[in-house]
């Protein structure tokens, strides 16, 4: 179980520049589906990846799936040679994403965004009709099951 407002909360007081996406941004928007993590485009920079750094290291952050016991150092450095993470920490399963399938980077999206207030924290979250784009995108079964629900909350949104 992810702690989300935990979660949010450590990545903005770092002033960690991120956008909410996936199944949170789709739950943000009213979606009712479930999500067992936080799916998160962070932005690219030295700075950046220094305050992801801090904020998440003291939440022994880990890659999810990968053999127990494999090396692996939750640093700049390897921030700055991968892109996207899927990570396990003590807070519960985030995906740090450089990029995703049809939006691109976090500059990319970054005009696509809405600013949100979600457990009492300020920040970034995709807008409904750019998520429904990257979905479909994305082309995996999970994402077309969320799209229909997705299209529909768009469509009362626009008739609002």
């Amino acid at each position: 179980m992810v702690d989300f407002p935990k979660l949010l909360r450590v990545l903005s007081q770092e002033g960690v520049e991120f956008i909410i996406v996936g199944g949170a941004a789709a739950a943000a928007h009213g979606a009712s589906r479930l999500t067992n993590d936080l799916d998160l485009v962070y932005r690219r920079s030295p700075e950046n990846h220094l305050r992801l750094v801090k904020a998440l290291l003291p939440f022994s952050p880990y890659l999810r799936d990968a053999p127990e016991g494999l090396p692996f150092k939750w640093d700049t450095r390897t921030i700055g040679m991968g892109l996207n993470f899927t990570l396990i920490t003590t807070m519960g399963s985030l995906d740090l994403l450089g990029e995703i399938t049809g939006g691109g980077k976090y500059e990319d999206l970054l005009p696509f965004c809405e600013k949100i207030q979600v457990f009492e924290i300020e920040c970034y979250c995709l807008g409904l009709k750019k998520l429904i784009e990257v979905k479909r995108a994305a082309g995996r079964p999970k994402d077309f099951d969320a799209i229909a629900e997705l299209e529909t909350l768009w469509e009362e949104k626009r008739e609002k």
